[in-house]
């Protein structure tokens, strides 16, 4: 099983490469694959817009397949839920994700709150070559910590501290975060989706009965 994957973000790829490899599925790209504008109030109708886009596009060069768009973002409580949907855009499409972590630590502190909880949150929509749409959207909870951690992951991952391991996603190996990350959550919840559509449909299959013996 293959789908495409709707991203530039190399990041992003390899994780979604990781994880749905485990499930026996395989990730492929479109070089010529061409971003559509994103919206600023929903994960789920950006991750819907990608796939959708993808699919169009690979259908005009002859190539019918699954496709899959992935949206995702980090939500800060104290900030009131910014920088959200526009994660990837704050402080300006120009801006490295550097400046991006070092801008966001400094706009938390600015607001004198203590209040440091956060949550990442990965929308994910599905397309299959006959068209059916499924989506998900999955989260994780955390908290903002007080410097960069770690130089592992991407985005925001150094400033995000998961308590239950005591380290932030910058800290953890790639096993450790593909194994309780929102994406992760995401994939698997959208890949027992898909399975449970296909078992669904499935033509029901003749009793075996061998090994029990005359009745």
């Amino acid at each position: 099983m293959y789908l495409y994957a709707a991203t530039k973000n190399t990041g992003k790829l390899a994780e979604l490469r990781t994880l749905f490899g485990a499930a026996g599925w395989r990730v492929e790209t479109f070089d010529r694959y061409a971003d559509v504008p994103e919206g600023a109030t929903s994960y789920v109708l950006n991750a819907a817009a990608k796939a959708a886009a993808l699919q169009r596009q690979l259908r005009a060069v002859g190539i019918a397949s699954a496709t899959l768009g992935d949206d995702s973002g980090l939500e800060v409580s104290a900030l009131g839920g910014r920088p959200g949907v526009l994660s990837a855009r704050y402080c300006g499409t120009s801006a490295t994700w550097s400046q991006r972590r070092r801008a966001l630590l400094g706009e938390l502190a600015a607001t004198g709150s203590t209040d440091r909880s956060a949550r990442f949150v990965c929308a994910l929509h599905y397309i299959d070559p006959a068209g059916r749409h499924f989506h998900v959207e999955r989260d994780i909870a955390g908290r903002i910590a007080p410097d960069e951690a770690g130089t592992g992951g991407f985005s925001y991952d150094a400033v995000f501290f998961y308590d239950p391991l005591g380290k932030t996603f910058g800290e953890l190996s790639e096993a450790q975060k593909n194994g309780i990350s929102h994406r992760a959550r995401a994939v698997a919840a959208l890949v027992g989706l898909v399975r449970a559509a296909a078992a669904a449909e499935a033509p029901p299959q003749p009793e075996n009965r061998l090994g029990r013996g005359n009745r």
